[in-house]
């Protein structure tokens, strides 16, 4: 069972998707849902944060620039995500890793700014499936938290929810067994309390890769499974809805 003194957390990634309609689809669906005991979070496109309501579900940013301001175009920065009414940012997703070719060096330099300026980060850590089939898995998980552990210490991870994203199971339909996320799962919080047991009790780490209402409670159920990162079932209001009632009967 979920630990009950980590408040579970379901967070759906748009994304490159979604419009002002599912914006207001997906407000509309949680106005009458009360899952106390489960933080919900959406996180939309940029142009779309400002478009759900704050009252059903908290909402994030995708990234973040690791800039404060200025001449950096197409960035966008903490300050204006806060404005944007942003309570959490994705950090790391294996998608920027791969595609904006974002090193563990400025994922770290992300998490930092997000910390310093009052956004909780989301931080994505995940490996592809030749590291797992090489047997080095752990070994690439340690390098991406190493690299935040080094820039804002241990201690700042009190303020952090980690997700552990295969990559292999990323909009590819494959799913982790529970007993392999919950491998993972355990190794990560085993490596965050060799450095600070609290922290490592208390940090709640997510599941993403391909979590859907049908699979949603036996990974939940894992013990060191604190919730999901949502992909494309987040963008199905009832689905997504479906999904935090899992992770509330379970907490």
């Amino acid at each position: 069972m979920m630990n009950t003194l980590r408040r579970p957390v379901v967070a759906g990634n748009w994304k490159m998707n979604g419009n002002k309609a599912l914006a207001s689809e997906m407000s509309q669906a949680f106005d009458n849902q009360h899952f106390n005991n489960v933080e919900v979070i959406v996180c939309p496109p940029f142009p779309l944060l400002t478009q759900l309501s704050k009252e059903s579900v908290k909402v994030g940013a995708q990234n973040i620039s690791k800039f404060d301001s200025g001449a950096h175009t197409g960035e966008v920065s903490a300050d204006i995500l806060k404005d944007a009414g942003c309570e959490y940012v994705i950090v790391g997703h294996s998608e920027r890793r791969v595609d904006n070719f974002e090193s563990n060096g400025l994922v770290a330099d992300k998490v930092d700014i997000a910390l310093k300026n009052g956004l909780h980060p989301i931080l994505c850590i995940g490996e592809p499936e030749d590291v797992r089939d090489a047997g080095d898995l752990f070994d690439f998980l340690s390098a991406q938290l190493n690299a935040v552990v080094s820039k804002v210490g241990i201690d700042a991870f009190a303020q952090l929810t980690i997700a552990y994203e295969p990559i292999w199971a990323i909009g590819t339909g494959k799913t982790a067994s529970p007993e392999q996320a919950q491998e993972v799962h355990g190794f990560i919080r085993d490596f965050l309390a060799t450095r600070n047991k609290e922290v490592a009790q208390k940090i709640r780490i997510l599941y993403g890769g391909s979590v859907k209402a049908d699979n949603a409670t036996e990974l939940f159920s894992q013990p060191d499974v604190d919730g999901g990162l949502i992909g494309g079932a987040s963008l199905d209001p009832q689905s997504f809805i479906s999904i935090c009632r899992s992770a509330a009967e379970i907490a």
